[in-house]
């Protein structure tokens, strides 16, 4: 366009005329912001947290998946003494006929029993004992610290029963309860969250005194609000990050539990397959028969810091301030 063709343009071409509307104009133009979206954008912006998701997966599939087609059976080969304690090479040379290769990629143990198939059938014990026993004391200890740091009559009441139950030992207790109401799968969780949830309780007590004094929970205060729904919408959505960090090592947290009392002849019973009793039957050899002692602490080992290593990572995306 030549400069003689740009002089002719008129003003109706140059401008355009917006009327005055009161309603757009207290509109703000921001992008929309989706919490949990930006929590997963966060999450797997870590390229680590692919790794350590599909070892997650990979784990649940063989402890929940496999011992549907593949049942653990420990006395299979009791009657055969030439089946015992063999290693994983010499097991595959003895069972070569029947089809089952990953059957005895492990070796078998004391009683000739298939290591990888126990190995996979005590996982599933050992996750579903840390499943609940998380999923009753998070909810419990959340209620309750939410309610406790809130309310200043209640936490006159509960740092008194805090006090005394804290000051015994947390393994005391469980030893005590189980050797009370006898060993099994039920009672064992019982003893675990009997007193599991007040440890959570009074940390979320602590998060929950620091932001029940801010404005917006004042003036629904003064407003007649009740507490428990004070509580639910004014100061639990503001604590998630608080809430997956305690689940990040409260799962774990139980899987060590369940291995070390087991292993030390308390908790589960006896026909109930565990890691903590595999590892337990397998102490007295794993000298001789290393296969047999290393497999399952290899493998709580690998479920515990997976689940801890999610489990934070997932606490650091929830976290607001790291959605800039």
């Amino acid at each position: 366009m030549t400069n003689d063709e740009k002089m002719t343009v008129n003003e109706a071409e140059l401008f355009t005329f917006i009327d005055n509307d009161s309603i757009e104009s207290e509109r703000i133009i921001a992008p929309r912001y989706s919490y949990w979206k930006s929590v997963f954008r966060v999450f797997f912006r870590k390229k680590s947290n692919w790794f350590f998701l599909g070892a997650l997966i990979a784990l649940l599939l063989c402890a929940f998946v496999l011992p549907i087609f593949c049942p653990y059976n420990p006395n299979e080969n009791v009657t055969r003494a030439a089946t015992f304690n063999l290693s994983p090479a010499k097991a595959l040379a003895y069972f070569k006929g029947d089809g089952k290769f990953f059957k005895w990629i492990l070796g078998t143990g004391s009683q000739g029993n298939s290591i990888f198939y126990g190995i996979w059938s005590s996982a599933r014990t050992s996750l579903l004992l840390a499943m609940i026993c998380a999923a009753i004391n998070m909810s419990i200890g959340i209620l309750v610290g939410a309610i406790w740091g809130y309310s200043k009559r209640i936490d006159q009441v509960m740092l008194v029963v805090y006090n005394i139950v804290a000051n015994v030992p947390y393994i005391l207790i469980i030893t005590v309860i189980v050797y009370v109401i006898s060993a099994g799968f039920w009672s064992f969780v019982f003893a675990l969250t009997v007193t599991g949830w007040l440890g959570i309780a009074y940390f979320f007590r602590t998060q929950v005194m620091i932001i029940r004094d801010r404005e917006y929970s004042l003036a629904s205060r003064c407003l007649g609000t009740p507490t428990l729904r004070i509580v639910n919408k004014n100061l639990l959505p503001f604590l998630t990050s608080v809430i997956v960090t305690l689940l990040a090592t409260e799962l774990p947290s139980y899987i060590s539990y369940e291995v070390f009392l087991s292993y030390i002849g308390v908790g589960l019973s006896a026909n109930v397959a565990s890691l903590g009793r595999m590892i337990q039957e397998a102490q007295t050899s794993f000298i001789t028969f290393p296969w047999a002692f290393w497999s399952p602490v290899a493998v709580a080992s690998i479920l515990s810091i997976t689940l801890y290593v999610l489990g934070q990572n997932l606490a650091d995306a929830s976290d607001p301030r790291t959605h800039m």
